[in-house]
């Protein structure tokens, strides 16, 4: 849990241990293999997957170009990251519609 934190933190350097847990708690075993726990921004099936299974499934946002919206400037503010962590991306996401707090 803490490298979660961490690396979220890296980001949001005020980020709730509690949102976090949440976070990784949804995702559950997509954490345990590598490439099920990592975003790529050059993929645009997992782009998609984003968007609909969290932005929209989970977090309740009803307008798919606002929210690829959303992404995309998760993507550009994680650009300089080779690896980026799923948690960390869906906690920006979340943040950006503001509904950390939904969670």
């Amino acid at each position: 849990m803490s490298e979660y934190l961490d690396d979220v933190k890296r980001y949001d350097s005020g980020a709730d241990s509690g949102v976090v847990e949440k976070i990784v708690k949804h995702l559950g075993i997509a954490l345990r293999g590598k490439d099920s726990s990592l975003v790529s921004c050059s993929d645009t099936s997992e782009l998609d997957r984003v968007r609909e299974k969290w932005s929209m499934k989970k977090l309740g946002q009803t307008d798919a170009s606002a929210c690829d919206d959303v992404i995309g400037k998760v993507c550009e503010a994680m650009k300089g990251d080779r690896n980026k962590q799923r948690v960390t991306f869906y906690y920006l996401v979340a943040k950006h519609h503001g509904q950390l707090g939904d969670l």
